[in-house]
């Protein structure tokens, strides 16, 4: 069982400062009143006889101080202010180093069988103190329990406390960032297992528990009807991307803008076929001359044009054409919107890299033609709330939840663009790729601003019947393999070098993906593993 040390109660009150998670998070403005039309910010979705809605009133129910992100601990709530005929689910719980922003989702019965009582309960863990308890519902045949429920009594809950879900009715989970651990217990939220465009699991907002290793495995829920009724239709979209489009800040040292792919091609975008080097294809201003479909099989490239001053000039991109292109995805069983806004780099700098105490240009090490890179937004169907933005980095990316965010603007979340490669970060600050005091930099600053919801195009959302624009559909790279030996230009960076930073400087380099090193063109939005699927991260 548990041992808690409440350290904040042994402080003096005038000691006692308030923990983050004690002032409720609020985005900066209101939420504006939402075009009307299908079930979007309704505040109820019905998932196949199980109608859900989405709570983020709560009462506090236990509470510890100590470990958890920050050794700060965390609180233990149950949703209240349920509307009329709905039950409990499961429990939140959230680190206290962090405003209160959260939700769970409650259920009502359509059908007189999709929710039923639990037939008992499991303790599955138990402070020493006396004062917390964690419990999971043991379901009846055919049902599965989706959260769990916290008292401060060894006695059991009622039974009417909670309700489990028909089986079919739900979908397997996992667990997904840490919210707080001790003596052998460690508490996750929970997100579906399967996650995608076409995926159906529904995310439940309650933790899951795990006591010494054993996942005490709670089920999320699952969108049976398969429905998008509660997706918002191009109004709602539009209305969305006013709300929430991105201040997107570029490095005052940056060269390589970005532009719309249509300047791209207008200034001379060149489009060859493998075996016929010798000769190119000016691209359409469309690109409706670019091959449609297929794969990444080398077939067709782009390429700059190839007068140099013309080349110069593609390269440092055209800030005024800037384009966000939109792709509108489904994601938790269409419970959330995804709003991916696409930017175009015609080119991509050389990369950098800090060794100890000194910055290091890596010559050509980074350089590529064509650089998609993406930021997603992630809104709730319920409500039209932003929940959190990704943003993507190289071969990678992160999450970052709505408190975490700088705004302006109102409602409109910051990104940064690092330095020369592009890569999309919350904060202006040196990000360090790499280990100890040797890696690539991705500096962000505050130089050149781009306000994406001032240009942009909804080029994709399968719901939507949007019409695709050509160049969507190139499956091919959009740059030529770059051919440079790569032994070469480590020489000439490891001359500069003592002996011991040489090995570690290359095996920095040779450990780098091809998003960094840059040897080979990048294909285009629609070809990328996270067009169909969830992001990474």
């Amino acid at each position: 069982m548990g041992n808690i040390i409440n350290k904040r109660s042994k402080l003096d009150d005038a000691n006692n400062v308030p923990l983050p998670i004690d002032t409720p998070f609020r985005l900066p403005s209101p939420l504006p009143t939402w075009p009307s039309g299908q079930g979007f910010a309704s505040g109820i979705i019905d998932l196949g006889g199980l109608e859900v809605s989405q709570i983020s009133s709560f009462t506090k129910v236990w509470a510890t101080e100590e470990g958890g992100p920050d050794d700060l601990g965390a609180t233990f709530f149950e949703p209240s202010n349920l509307p009329n005929e709905f039950f409990m689910l499961g429990s939140y719980s959230q680190p206290n180093n962090l405003p209160l922003f959260g939700w769970v989702l409650v259920g009502k019965d359509l059908t007189g069988d999709a929710l039923k009582m639990p037939t008992d309960y499991t303790l599955v863990w138990s402070s020493q103190d006396g004062f917390g308890y964690i419990w999971l519902p043991i379901p009846p045949e055919g049902y599965n329990a989706v959260g769990h429920v916290v008292t401060t009594s060894p006695q059991k809950p009622s039974l009417d406390k909670i309700r489990c879900v028909r089986a079919d009715l739900t979908d397997v989970s996992e667990t997904h960032d840490w919210i707080w651990g001790n003596d052998g217990l460690n508490v996750y939220s929970s997100r579906p297992r399967d996650r995608g465009i076409h995926a159906l699991g529904v995310s439940t907002g309650a933790f899951v528990a795990s006591s010494n290793g054993d996942a005490n495995s709670v089920a999320c829920l699952k969108n049976v009807k398969a429905n998008l009724s509660a997706m918002p239709n191009l109004n709602q979209v539009q209305a969305l991307f006013q709300a929430y489009s991105p201040v997107y800040y570029f490095h005052p040292d940056e060269q390589y803008y970005p532009s719309s792919v249509n300047w791209f091609f207008q200034n001379g975008a060149l489009l060859y076929t493998k075996d016929q080097e010798s000769t190119s294809v000016n691209v359409q201003p469309d690109g409706s001359n670019l091959p449609q479909g297929g794969s990444n099989d080398g077939a067709y490239w782009l390429d700059l044009p190839t007068d140099n001053s013309a080349k110069d000039q593609v390269k440092n991109g055209d800030l005024v054409s800037a384009t966000s292109y939109l792709h509108i995805k489904p994601m938790f069983g269409a419970t959330c919107t995804d709003i991916a806004l696409w930017l175009f780099y015609p080119f991509n700098g050389p990369a950098r890299a800090k060794i100890q105490f000194i910055t290091i240009p890596l010559g050509k090490i980074g350089e590529h033609i064509g650089d998609w890179e993406h930021v997603t937004l992630r809104i709730s169907n319920f409500n039209g709330e932003l929940q959190g933005v990704y943003f993507s980095q190289h071969s990678g990316g992160n999450w970052v939840s709505a408190p975490h965010l700088e705004f302006e603007n109102g409602n409109k979340p910051v990104a940064y663009s690092s330095l020369h490669g592009h890569a999309s970060y919350a904060k202006a600050e040196q990000n360090m790729q790499g280990s100890g005091n040797i890696g690539i930099r991705n500096d962000t600053a505050k130089g050149q601003v781009m306000d994406t919801g001032g240009n942009y195009s909804v080029v994709a959302g399968e719901y939507l019947a949007i019409v695709e624009p050509a160049w969507l559909n190139y499956a091919r790279e959009w740059g030529p393999k770059i051919s440079y030996n790569l032994a070469n230009e480590l020489k000439k960076i490891e001359r500069f070098l003592p002996g011991k930073l040489k090995k570690a400087v290359e095996k920095l380099v040779r450990s780098l993906p091809n998003e960094i090193l840059g040897e080979e063109g990048p294909t285009g939005p629609k070809f990328k593993d996270m067009w169909d699927g969830d992001e990474r991260g």
